[in-house]
């Protein structure tokens, strides 16, 4: 992770950690950036940007703000409006833009926001690029063999423009569609759209392919994103499934990269659950390739259990959707994804797709012709406590001798029958302490004990 940009884009309180100068600086590096390339390469067009934004109030300052810093830099900005981080990377892949902006915080409340860069493949940005762009935010940066302290404004005919692209969002739309394998008719479909981005696609895409669609949170207003909402926030799912006598309900985050379900019984579906189902139906129909799924170090004991008797092989990487696509690259893996929802399905998209994980689960739903409780047998989840610690330094904390025995201690008295994980947060200012062990009971005793260390060595900056 960089000074500004943690394993999900630089996210912060708006106007406070991000601020729409920041949006302005980072337009102007890439759109000089991209447009310097071109231009060394032999190339006379100008660069070529998409944006899209979820539905925080301060998302339309921050798209402002970086088409300025852009089109000042003599690159085009192509705005999809409101839309999901997946259909950006979407975009940015198949209609050959230089690189791709998807503003927003994703489950974190409406008052923070933030910048997420996708390179021209709609992946995460590469890392040397995202120290450039760090770098040039400090103040100056060092390009194309010399250093620079101030950019060049385009002038004239040479300043970008600024196009309405409203079309590459229904073209996404119509891909989604067209992955769908069956109908859904005579299914009833909840949808959570956390009055985030997916308020308006989800359902398109749910009625084309036949479904009833029932929505919950829908109604954007600017500061209600993810407010006891979406894939954060279950309970209110769990009861509108079961009072409306639903097949199945799904529920995003802000941005709608991540897709958590609940059975017709009301029962949550996690991350976990969804790499177990749709890992057993892609064995089952050799679609598996290199039989491995991709987990990161947050998944249940429960699922690498069931991974063991249904005869799949699984990798684990650290937290984050990026590592996991990194090592999907790397191996050849079709299916990996998080605990929390960010489902990766590699022939299908570059990075985690809620609205696409949905339509996967209706399809082993459909292919199987059984209810999603029963879908989800063979899987049974280990009782695991997180504890989230607000901090003034995830990394003296993690690495304080004090807090690294405590760890040490909880992990020897739970042996084989449990593990403990403790870790910075990508995107808060967080230590989280996770424990999975044979009761819940023991998990609140260690994961405690280890944050009560962190609290009495000073690093908590909560009471």
């Amino acid at each position: 992770m960089g000074k500004y940009f943690g394993t999900d884009g630089f996210r912060g309180e708006a106007n406070v950690g991000l601020t729409a100068d920041h949006a302005y600086q980072i337009g102007r590096f890439l759109g000089w950036y991209c447009g310097e390339e071109k231009k060394r390469a032999g190339k006379t067009e100008a660069a070529k940007i998409v944006i899209g934004k979820d539905t925080r109030r301060s998302s339309y300052m921050y798209e402002s703000a970086l088409t300025a810093g852009l089109t000042a830099s003599g690159a085009d900005a192509y705005l999809l409006h409101v839309t999901t981080t997946p259909s950006v990377s979407y975009i940015a892949r198949v209609d050959d833009f230089d690189c791709g902006i998807m503003i927003s915080a994703s489950h974190n409340p409406y008052y923070d926001n933030g910048i997420k860069l996708l390179n021209n493949r709609g992946e995460k940005m590469d890392e040397s690029m995202i120290s450039l762009v760090e770098s040039w935010l400090d103040g100056s940066v060092r390009a194309f063999g010399q250093d620079w302290e101030q950019l060049p404004f385009a002038r004239r005919e040479k300043i970008g423009s600024t196009i309405d692209y409203v079309s590459g969002r229904n073209r996404y739309i119509g891909y989604l569609i067209s992955l769908g394998v069956y109908s859904f008719k005579g299914k009833t479909v909840a949808l959570d759209c956390a009055n985030g981005a997916a308020w308006e696609e989800a359902r398109a895409v749910f009625e084309a392919l036949g479904a009833k669609v029932l929505l919950l949170n829908a109604s954007p207003d600017g500061l209600n994103i993810n407010l006891n909402a979406g894939s954060t926030h279950m309970d209110g799912l769990r009861r509108f499934v079961t009072e409306n006598h639903c097949d199945v309900g799904f529920a995003y985050d802000g941005d709608a990269d991540r897709c958590l379900c609940v059975d017709e019984r009301g029962e949550i579906i996690t991350g976990d659950h969804i790499l177990y189902i749709y890992g057993k139906y892609m064995k089952e129909r050799g679609k598996l390739l290199v039989n491995t799924v991709v987990t990161t170090v947050m998944s249940n004991f429960g699922l690498y259990k069931a991974f063991d008797e249904a005869g799949i092989g699984y990798a684990k990487t650290d937290v984050g959707d990026k590592y996991v696509y990194e090592y999907m690259q790397k191996n050849g893996c079709r299916l990996g994804g998080e605990q929390s929802g960010h489902i990766i399905f590699s022939k299908y998209a570059t990075t985690g797709d809620g609205i696409l994980t949905s339509l996967k689960m209706m399809e082993v739903l459909c292919a199987k012709n059984l209810p999603m409780s029963r879908l989800r047998e063979g899987l049974t989840i280990y009782p695991q406590l997180l504890v989230n610690i607000r901090v003034k330094d995830k990394k003296a904390a993690q690495a304080d001798p004090a807090v690294r025995e405590s760890v040490s201690k909880a992990e020897n008295a739970l042996g084989d029958s449990g593990r403990v994980l403790v870790r910075e947060s990508g995107t808060e200012p967080l230590i989280r302490v996770m424990v999975e062990a044979e009761s819940g009971d023991l998990c609140w005793q260690y994961a405690q004990s280890i944050a009560s260390v962190i609290r009495e060595r000073g690093y908590a900056l909560e009471n």
